[in-house]
């Protein structure tokens, strides 16, 4: 009968369970080292979010408590601190709930309006991998790697109201010319139409990796079963891909709690304050008129929303797993 082999770094002869102790203890003696390797790792990234991240918000939220303006930032002894006062002035300003109420209408319509495109949009180009849909795929992410610069050139003479192409459309159906950036409900309506088309093809591509990861044996399966197209992508497909829904859902809601670039390039928060959202707001308050203690608070309150909303989220999210 062959004696049990001897653990590695026991001498012959040596009882087990000292070998095992020692063992242990040389474990318990490097893992201290490979724990500080792993802070050193990680170390470049934390000072990057600190630096970038976190202590702008710190700055911000001591200027939130100042009457900091464009002197202020010359000669820092004429600073003074109000407290709360600018959060009570921005609670008491019209401008400012006007600003919210038109980001939260652009919320409401929008992120439900770009999932269900989007995913129609990635269904559709998940039905074929031939060379016209990898094109389209192409063609459809063109507008999230796209300077807006360039494409608010390009919409802006589209929406002009005498040689753009929407008003041309609508004379050549015997409709009338529609003032696309000058009357206030249909700017509203303009400017989140830039927004959805930009934003629809981003969130297609990321709804097509999640539809191609769906195993196929599910699919056969269920039509093995008897399921059709309908009840198969609403019973296997949709629960394969609610995690890729719920990123889409939350990162497009965040970006419309954000929206500034689409207003501030091709209307500038105009005509008469109409498309002038909440960012876009803060903006002008802290940079044109140089309010820079105002502007933070807005700013704060802002990021307290967006995190609110977002832990909202993630809790439902939590519930329906």
């Amino acid at each position: 009968m062959q004696n049990p082999p001897v653990p590695v770094g026991a001498k012959a002869g040596q009882p087990r369970h000292l070998s095992r102790r020692r063992s242990v203890r040389a474990g318990s003696r490097r893992q201290p080292t490979s724990r500080w390797a792993g802070w050193g790792f990680a170390l470049p990234a934390l000072v990057l979010v600190a630096v970038f991240g976190l202590m702008p918000i710190l700055v911000a939220a001591a200027v939130s408590f100042t009457d900091l303006d464009i002197g202020g930032l010359a000669h820092p002894e004429t600073i003074r601190l109000v407290g709360a006062e600018n959060y009570l002035t921005l609670a008491a300003d019209p401008e400012f709930w006007s600003a919210f109420a038109l980001t939260a209408g652009y919320v409401v319509v929008g992120v439900p309006l770009i999932t269900v495109l989007a995913l129609a949009v990635a269904t559709g180009l998940n039905r074929n991998g031939g060379r016209f849909y990898r094109l389209l795929r192409t063609l459809y992410f063109l507008p999230a790697v796209t300077a807006l610069v360039a494409i608010s050139v390009i919409w802006k003479y589209m929406f002009n109201g005498q040689f753009g192409l929407f008003n041309w459309l609508l004379d050549l159906a015997g409709l009338p010319a529609v003032n696309w950036l000058s009357d206030p409900t249909s700017a509203q309506i303009a400017v989140g139409m830039v927004a959805v088309w930009r934003a629809i093809g981003l969130n297609s591509i990321i709804l097509l990796a999640a539809l191609q990861g769906v195993p196929d044996d599910q699919l056969e399966a269920a039509a093995l079963d008897g399921a059709g197209p309908v009840r198969r992508y609403l019973h296997v497909v949709l629960p394969q891909i609610r995690f890729a829904l719920g990123f889409v859902v939350m990162t497009t809601l965040i970006g419309w709690l954000q929206f500034f670039d689409e207003p501030f390039v091709l209307t500038d928060g105009g005509p008469v304050g109409a498309t002038t959202s909440l960012s876009l707001f803060l903006f002008k308050r802290g940079f044109r008129l140089n309010e820079f203690g105002y502007a933070s608070a807005g700013s704060i309150v802002l990021l307290v929303t967006i995190a609110a909303v977002t832990l909202i989220q993630l809790r439902l999210r939590r519930a329906n797993d």
